[in-house]
């Protein structure tokens, strides 16, 4: 039997309607996670529904970290004014903006990376797996699943949240859309770490980002 807290928590975690909830949790029997990722599956089609939508307002957020170490400006986008100025936008916007300074990406997209940059890669990654005695063929299959891991770390869109790692950023957006209602799109954004390319001594500053996120 479904009870109301666990549609509850179930709303709470995808930001779905309740007779949607509900209906989830019975499709599944009950078990949360499954119902998770049935939501976030029908969520995909819904969004898609959306992406024709122009998003034409949103904001230009900014983050900077303790001291000034890190500053970080990620211009984000929705549908309507109303939404822009909404507490729960712009508390998205603030998350990817945290999001940007802790985890170092350097694209928004996969279709962003420059193809010159994944093939280095590649001829980087096969030599690893040379190295490491494998042969040619193994080597290539080696690198496809490691080129994935090259996207996650320069790809926003490809990386774990960092407040929640069991969804990606990707996923954070799409939740937010369906729970909106209005397309969301990062557009862009810009990170400045404090003396970065200088010889000096190294912080981590994006770990104390991290840390702050987490805590």
């Amino acid at each position: 039997m479904i009870n109301a807290s666990d549609i509850k928590d179930l709303r709470a975690k995808t930001g779905a309607g309740m007779q949607d909830c509900q209906k989830a949790l019975a499709e599944c029997n009950g078990d949360m996670e499954k119902a998770v990722a049935y939501l976030r599956e029908k969520g995909v089609a819904s969004v898609a529904k959306k992406a024709s939508r122009i998003a034409g307002e949103g904001v230009v957020g900014s983050y900077i970290h303790m001291g000034g170490k890190i500053g970080v400006l990620v211009e984000v986008n929705c549908e309507t004014d109303f939404v822009a100025k909404s507490d729960e936008f712009n508390q998205l916007v603030k998350d990817i903006a945290m999001q940007i300074a802790a985890a170092r990406p350097e694209y928004v997209r996969i279709e962003e990376v420059p193809q010159e940059n994944v093939e280095k890669e590649k001829e980087i990654l096969i030599v690893q797996a040379k190295n490491e005695g494998k042969p040619q063929n193994i080597a290539e299959k080696m690198v496809e699943g490691r080129i994935k891991k090259y996207y996650k770390d320069v790809c926003l869109m490809e990386q774990d949240f960092v407040k929640d790692p069991s969804k990606t950023i990707s996923d954070l957006i799409t939740e937010a859309t369906l729970k909106i209602g209005e397309k969301i799109t990062i557009r862009r954004f810009v990170r400045y770490e404090m003396g970065e390319g200088l010889e000096k001594r190294k912080d981590n500053f994006a770990e104390e980002v991290m840390n702050q996120m987490n805590g």
